[in-house]
C-alpha cells in the first residue's frame, strides 16, 4: 500500500476507534433531594407558596449518539407538592395545607457534554417528562368562625372533580393522575459518579376539570439536586 493511502486509512481507523470508545452506553442509579412547589399565579409564579422538601430515586440511562451528545431516558420515584396557607392561626378563618403527591416519572433528556479534564465532563440538557401519580397525602389545618379542624387523607387521583369532600378546594385533596412537562439539567459526570441540578416545569394542571390553556396556575415546579453512580 502506498504511503499516501496509509495515512488516511490510519486516520479513519483512529477516528472510529475514538468514536466507539466515546459512545459506550451507560446506566446510573440516582437519588437526591427535591424542593417542590405549585404555581399559584397566572404567570406560573410560586412566591406565596412554601417549598416542600422531598426526594427522588431511580435509574437513568446514557445512550451516546455522538461524542458530545447523548440521550438520557430515566425512571424515577419522585415526590412533589407544596405548603399553602391563607390567613394566620389567630384569625377567625384560616387554613394551612401540606400536599405531597408521589409519582413514577419518566424523563427523556438530550444532553450536550464537554470535557473538563481526563475523567470528567460538564453537561447541560433538556427534554420532556411524563409522570403518573401513585400515592400521597393531603393534610389540612383550618378554622371556620374560630372553630378549629384537622383533616388528613390520602390523595384522590381523578380527572373529574366529583368529590363530595368539602375540603377539596383546601390544598389539593383531588389531583389529576397524570402530570407532564419539561425539565432541564446541568451537572458534572466523572468516571464513576455524577452530580446534577435539575428543574422540572410542569405543564399539566393539578385541578380536575381545569383548562390548561387558561393560565399557569396549579402546576408543579420542582428543583432537585441529584447524585448518581455508574452501574
Amino acid at each position: 500500500m502506498k504511503s499516501g493511502s496509509i495515512l488516511p486509512a490510519i486516520a479513519v481507523a483512529t477516528m472510529f476507534s475514538i468514536t466507539a470508545n466515546a459512545q459506550k452506553p451507560a446506566a446510573f442509579i440516582k437519588g437526591g433531594v427535591n424542593f417542590a412547589n405549585i404555581s399559584i399565579s397566572d404567570n406560573g409564579g410560586t412566591d406565596d407558596n412554601k417549598m416542600l422538601v422531598g426526594f427522588h430515586v431511580g435509574f437513568q440511562g446514557d445512550l451516546p449518539i455522538a461524542p458530545v451528545l447523548s440521550i438520557q431516558p430515566g425512571v424515577f420515584f419522585t415526590t412533589k407538592g407544596s405548603k399553602t396557607q391563607s390567613g394566620n392561626p389567630t384569625d377567625a378563618d384560616y387554613f394551612k395545607a401540606t400536599t405531597n403527591p408521589m409519582y413514577i416519572e419518566v424523563p427523556v433528556n438530550v444532553v450536550f457534554k464537554a470535557p473538563v479534564g481526563e475523567q470528567s465532563k460538564f453537561y447541560v440538557g433538556a427534554g420532556p417528562y411524563i409522570a403518573m401519580g401513585i400515592a400521597g397525602k393531603n393534610k389540612v389545618d383550618y378554622k371556620i368562625s374560630n372553630a378549629s379542624f384537622h383533616s388528613e387523607k390520602n390523595i384522590e387521583w381523578s380527572n373529574d372533580n366529583n368529590s363530595s369532600d368539602p375540603l377539596v378546594n383546601l390544598g389539593y385533596s383531588t389531583i389529576r393522575r397524570f402530570d407532564y412537562g419539561l425539565n432541564g439539567t446541568v451537572g458534572v459526570e466523572g468516571n464513576k459518579a455524577i452530580v446534577s441540578v435539575n428543574y422540572g416545569y410542569g405543564l399539566a394542571k393539578l385541578r380536575p376539570n381545569s383548562d390548561n390553556s387558561v393560565d399557569d396556575k396549579n402546576k408543579h415546579r420542582v428543583i432537585s439536586v441529584t447524585v448518581g453512580f455508574k452501574l
